[in-house]
């Protein structure tokens, strides 16, 4: 049973940062992926960033010079660490775990989900 739990959401000024943190768990430890995605209302859920079982990093071009995403494998964490944050990263901040990933940044090949963090920037 995979169970995925985000924390660390909050209110920022724009300009602050922020670090979502991921428990996960149930999950196989080999040939996975564990992402980061966001949905703000009226929007499509995006994908923004992404760490794989050998520790490579991806990254949406939007993010990436101001995300970074981390995974502690032991403590079956992952962390995505959020600077200079903008009024247009404000959205609901999933993390989503899955294998076999093809394309590591789309919704659709992730089967295991988070309730979510809110996001809010002013």
């Amino acid at each position: 049973h995979v169970q995925l739990v985000e924390s660390g959401g909050g209110s920022v000024q724009t300009g602050g940062s922020l670090r979502l943190s991921c428990a996960a768990s149930g999950y196989h430890h080999s040939a996975y992926c564990l992402a980061w995605f966001r949905q703000a209302p009226g929007k499509a859920r995006e994908g923004i960033a992404v760490i794989d079982s050998d520790g490579d990093t991806a990254y949406a071009e939007s993010t990436k010079d101001r995300f970074t995403i981390s995974g502690d494998i032991a403590k079956n964490m992952v962390y995505l660490q959020m600077n200079s944050l903008k009024p247009e990263d404000a959205a609901m901040y999933y993390c989503a775990t899955g294998s076999g990933v093809i394309l590591p940044l789309d919704s659709n090949e992730y089967n295991h989900w988070g309730q979510g963090t809110q996001v809010t920037v002013s």
